[in-house]
């Protein structure tokens, strides 16, 4: 195998965009350990890479089953070069709506998970001095809509830890991109989607109306997930990766509108924000 071929563990790897970097990945010749709750779903990409795809079970709840997943991709191919934590679903509703169970679970996948595959792989990236990390935010992990306060403040939290991640192993020769999707067709809006049991009235016009464009357009998003694969690959083999990589001109767009909104608000009470240090001591940047 040529060294330029990379061993990526994929995560979520049935359906959506996990099922499309798995599948251009294999294409591209590198080794695939590819992860779902139920693996016999991938049975026809090993018997179609056999030498080059291994699938295995993983739920990333389950503090066991993401260290043996990690261990599985070691046996198999020697080590891990690339971590992709795409396991992930959405909860829609607004935040007086979504039950706590709701709450915990989501937090438990998309946070909890997502972590729990990080600490598990960075031993072994450590060691060899290389790797990269994939965390698939959203474009719902820079910017909040009614309704996704649940299913965003995830997104927030796993770009928060991502951050601070890129900053802590860069030396180490570690990189770590965080993939930020704006609407594309997979089943993240059919599906992969929770919803409250309960609906308030109160918030009809705001959460509900977010939550009929989300059914409605299920099917039709503009996004290709096969486009988006490519795309990551593309980020995995450069030289200088972004820390944060947009995919569609939606997610753009709004984290554009959303900075200049920001920077705007910032400018307009500056002088309120400035004038809370004591009388002649200047403030510095933090950790600076």
């Amino acid at each position: 195998m040529a060294d330029n071929k990379k061993v990526w563990l994929i995560t979520g790897s049935s359906t959506g965009f996990g099922r499309s970097l798995t599948e251009a990945v294999l294409k591209h010749g590198h080794r695939v350990v590819a992860t779902a709750r139920k693996p016999e779903q991938l049975s026809d990409l090993v018997d179609q890479y056999p030498e080059t795809a291994k699938a295995v079970r993983l739920d990333v709840t389950n503090t066991q089953q993401v260290h043996d997943a990690v261990k599985s991709s070691v046996d198999a191919f020697g080590h891990i070069d690339v971590l992709v934590n795409n396991a992930g679903y959405g909860t829609i509703g607004a935040l007086e709506e979504v039950s706590e169970e709701a709450i915990q679970r989501q937090f438990a996948t998309n946070v909890f998970g997502a972590l729990n595959m990080i600490k598990a792989v960075l031993p072994g990236l450590r060691q060899q001095r290389s790797g990269h990390i994939l965390n698939i935010s959203s474009v719902g992990g820079f910017v909040s809509f009614a309704g996704t306060g649940i299913y965003c403040s995830t997104k927030f939290a796993l770009e928060g830890l991502s951050e601070a991640l890129s900053k802590e192993v860069a030396p180490l020769g570690i990189k770590v991109t965080i993939i930020e999707p704006g609407a594309f067709r997979t089943d993240f809006n059919g599906r992969s989607l929770a919803t409250p049991e309960h609906l308030i009235d109160d918030y009809a016009s705001t959460s509900g109306e977010f939550l009929k464009w989300i059914r409605e357009t299920d099917g039709t998003q503009p996004g290709d997930p096969d486009k988006a694969a490519q795309a990551m690959i593309q980020a995995v083999e450069s030289h200088n990766p972004p820390l944060r990589l947009a995919l569609g001109a939606d997610a753009l767009h709004l984290i554009s509108e959303k900075l200049s909104s920001v920077k705007a608000e910032m400018e307009a009470w500056k002088q309120v924000s400035i004038n809370t240090a004591f009388e002649g001591l200047e403030v510095g940047a933090i950790g600076g």
